[in-house]
């Protein structure tokens, strides 16, 4: 597999989006990015105030997303860790990298709720588990990506990521 992939690791809050995504970045040798981190504060305050995002919320959240990817990810390749739900999210993200790959981190409700409940310091609240199940489209045929199962340790999730990977075609930016 090449070292230039350009990879969003994507998924509901809690499937181990972050643990995951610096893990396949060290196997790989290529930078990580969290996705969190390109947030404006008011998405960050209103997501802690057990409020979910909007559309519009988000837009400024991919459109930075976006510029990384551009401007950095795709020169040496990159991992970040963004939930991308919707497929318009990453259409829009594709838009600015169209060689991105989507890791979406599956798993079942309870495993991911109980994963939440028990992580520290984070400001996404267990409460928006239903929104960011609402509002998840899962990868279409169409969409360069693989979906991994969430059991297990993040180094098992990680190893199922990058055997799923090495299978994809390499696409060129």
């Amino acid at each position: 597999m090449s070292t230039q992939r350009v990879i969003v690791v994507m998924g509901v809050a809690g499937t181990g989006k972050t643990t995951v995504g610096q893990l396949l970045a060290e196997a790989l040798g290529i930078p990580y990015a969290e996705g969190d981190a390109f947030h404006p504060a008011a998405n960050i305050a209103k997501m802690s105030a057990g409020n979910p995002l909007d559309d519009e919320d988000r837009r400024p959240w991919l459109d930075a997303i976006g510029e990384w990817l551009r401007n950095s990810a795709a020169l040496r390749g990159g991992v970040i860790a963004a939930s991308c739900l919707k497929r318009a999210y990453r259409d829009r993200l594709r838009t600015a990298a169209p060689g991105i790959v989507f890791v979406h981190l599956a798993g079942d409700r309870p495993l991911i709720e109980k994963r939440m409940a028990e992580r520290k310091g984070h400001f996404m609240p267990t409460a928006l588990l239903d929104s960011q199940f609402a509002a998840l489209e899962p990868l279409q045929d169409d969409e360069l990506g693989v979906v991994v199962e969430v059991s297990g340790s993040p180094q098992d999730i990680t190893e199922r990521a990058l055997t799923a990977l090495r299978r994809l075609p390499i696409h060129e930016n």
